[in-house]
């Protein structure tokens, strides 16, 4: 193939968005759609070769067949030379509809790799990752960003190979009839595609930041959505309209900057093809009335330029469309580069749940520890407490315990493994948690409970509920388990949310089960209730209990009291009370005289 002048730039532009990693993001994600991709090419170099016949039959009949040098059968049956056209219309109808169909089926296929992979690799990137990237950012890069290069690579890369193949061989074509005046159509092409290059790169920036606007306003309108019982409780409406308007605003100004430039980019663009058509239409006239060229040579030639200009002057857009997407695959890519959890590394096993933690530190940012070399130990079967104030830390040693975050100093061990070298899905399966705050699908409250096992029946549904003292609740509802409670669980109380979750950990039957302050959200006669009820099922099972309150712990066998991230008291409630301690001074503070004398009576 000929290398023209200026068709080079974009190629250099092309090798800008697929060299090195993206070319190989771009081949993994093509995994068993790359046939489709290579036929619509194909496909499209067949529409481009017989859209390249149709001037020279124009030509051919005009010089020939109408001029009266012989041909005297096709002069007496023109219509032949009319079947001639439709033919070459009618196959590269048919070649057209192939590239489409094979494209169409190319490019959702690469998009649904790529979706597809996004998400599962989501579901295994450390909570770290997730605390440093916005909602709404992560769900823009899935969607949107996989769009765009699904767009680039399956239909914009298409148009450039056929656009570099419609350029060689129509200047092969016309520089067969009028070699001077092809040099004169070649002469614009680097000039149209040197000033789209110049419009890509001057886009590029402009569009980075408009991507990141979008970004930032989708996850205004996902914390609005998600925060609405805050919003409304508080009256924030006006502020957060305010503060959505204000990002709406940045993103419009930003996205009316880019039309501009590309009003600009258009406007003269359309003065340089503009003046290529004129240029070879005065100058084709002046050839042919010297007699350089034929009427009909003319006009096939007036013909493939005028198939030249749109393709051509196209390629400003294409080029365009690639700086977003370069943009995209750079957002995507950060994505893929997190680092996902080793979910099947590690080969130890535990044979009981007896949990020691060993001089424990760790610390979210660098030099502000939350946890302070804290040391206790659980044995199997124990119910082991653990209080303290706002940013004690209490929270933090059971995310550590199930490695949502990785150990940084220190050990944690159960049944005498390091859990870094347990397989992080058994810690996941064998740990059970229950957070202050649990997540619900915007499902039936049946699917939210079976979460946790997709198999359980609707009597093992209802008597984790029953346990989670829930059930009663559930079943006053018009439409009882099968209700569905609202996006992250809005329709329910906080109090119902809680036990709701409760029965979805008990299904889950998890050897070692983390109550995270889960009972905060209900009254002390539920709190009692429930606890009573768990003791009875959570025979045999290593629990943890974490609350800030005196009545959930005082059952515990162990009870541990952080305070800053450091041990300060343990022992039992009996022991902790006699101490003037922490313990005690929140116990005097909770309690009631009569509640005291009735419990320390009982």
């Amino acid at each position: 193939m000929i290398d023209l002048p200026g068709i080079g730039n974009a190629a250099v532009a092309i090798m800008k968005i697929t060299s090195n990693r993206k070319l190989t993001l771009i081949f993994r994600f093509f995994r068993g759609s790359k046939r489709y991709f290579l036929c619509a090419v194909a496909a499209s170099f067949v529409t481009t070769a017989l859209n390249a016949v149709t001037p020279q039959i124009f030509r051919f009949s005009i010089d020939k067949v109408l001029s009266g040098q012989g041909y005297e059968y096709l002069r007496s049956h023109l219509y032949l030379l009319a079947l001639a056209i439709i033919l070459v219309a009618v196959l590269s109808g048919l070649s057209t509809f192939v590239m489409r169909t094979c494209t169409a089926q190319a490019g959702e296929d690469f998009a649904k790799n790529m979706r597809n992979f996004l998400f599962a690799h989501v579901q295994r990137l450390p909570m770290s990752w997730h605390e440093q990237n916005q909602t709404g950012d992560i769900i823009q890069r899935c969607t949107s960003d996989v769009e765009v290069i699904r767009n680039f690579v399956v239909t914009q890369l298409l148009e450039v190979f056929r656009t570099v193949f419609l350029v060689t061989i129509s200047f092969v074509m016309m520089a067969s009839m009028n070699c001077r005046l092809a040099c004169v159509v070649l002469l614009f092409i680097p000039v149209i595609v040197a000033y789209s290059a110049i419009f890509y790169r001057l886009i590029a920036n402009r569009f980075t930041a408009a991507d990141e606007a979008e970004g930032e306003l989708s996850t205004v309108v996902q914390e609005n959505a998600t925060g609405v019982r805050v919003v409304r409780a508080f009256g924030r409406e006006q502020y957060e309209m305010d503060r959505f308007q204000e990002k709406n605003e940045a993103f419009a100004r930003l996205w009316i900057r880019l039309g501009t430039l590309s009003g600009l980019y258009w406007g003269v663009g359309d003065l340089i093809t503009g003046l290529q058509v004129v240029a070879v239409i005065v100058l084709g006239v002046v050839e042919a009335v010297h007699g350089n060229m034929s009427v009909g040579e003319f006009v096939a030639f007036a013909s493939y330029n005028t198939v030249l200009v749109w393709p051509v002057r196209g390629l400003g857009r294409i080029l365009s469309d690639m700086s977003k997407a370069g943009v995209s695959f750079e957002r995507v890519d950060y994505m893929i580069r997190g680092q996902e959890e080793a979910y099947d590394q590690g080969e130890e096993i535990p044979e009981s749940t007896d949990i020691t933690f060993s001089k424990v530190s760790f610390a979210y940012t660098e030099g502000k520890e939350v946890v302070k070399e804290v040391s206790f130990s659980i044995q199997e079967g124990q119910t082991f407490g653990i209080l303290g104030g706002t940013g004690s830390g209490k929270s933090t040693l059971v995310q550590l315990l199930t490695r949502l975050y990785p150990l940084e100093r220190g050990t944690i061990t159960i049944g005498g493994k390091d859990i870094r070298r347990i397989p992080l899905f058994w810690l996941r399966r064998n740990v059970g948690m229950v957070l202050q705050e649990p997540f619900l699908y915007s499902r039936t409250i049946r699917e939210n409970i079976a979460a946790s096992a997709p198999g359980a029946t609707m009597d093992q549904i209802r008597d984790a509920a029953r346990i989670a003292c829930v059930d009663e609740a559930i079943m006053g509802f018009a439409d009882g388990y099968e209700t569905l409670v609202g996006e992250r669980g809005v329709t329910l109380s906080g109090g119902q949310r809680q036990r709701v979750a409760i029965a979805r950990m008990l299904l889950q039957e998890a050897p070692i089960m983390v109550f995270d302050d889960s009972l905060s959200a209900v009254d002390s006669q539920t709190d009692y209730q429930i606890r009573q009820a768990l003791k009875e099922r959570m025979k045999g099972a290593t629990v943890i209990l974490i609350s800030h309150r005196i009545t959930t712990l005082m059952g515990a066998d162990q009870i541990l009291v952080l305070d800053q991230g450091e041990v300060r008291e343990t022992g039992t409630h009996a022991q902790l009370i006699q101490k003037d301690g922490i313990y005690h001074k929140i116990y005097q503070i909770q309690m009631s005289n009569d509640d005291r004398d009735q419990i320390e009576g009982g």
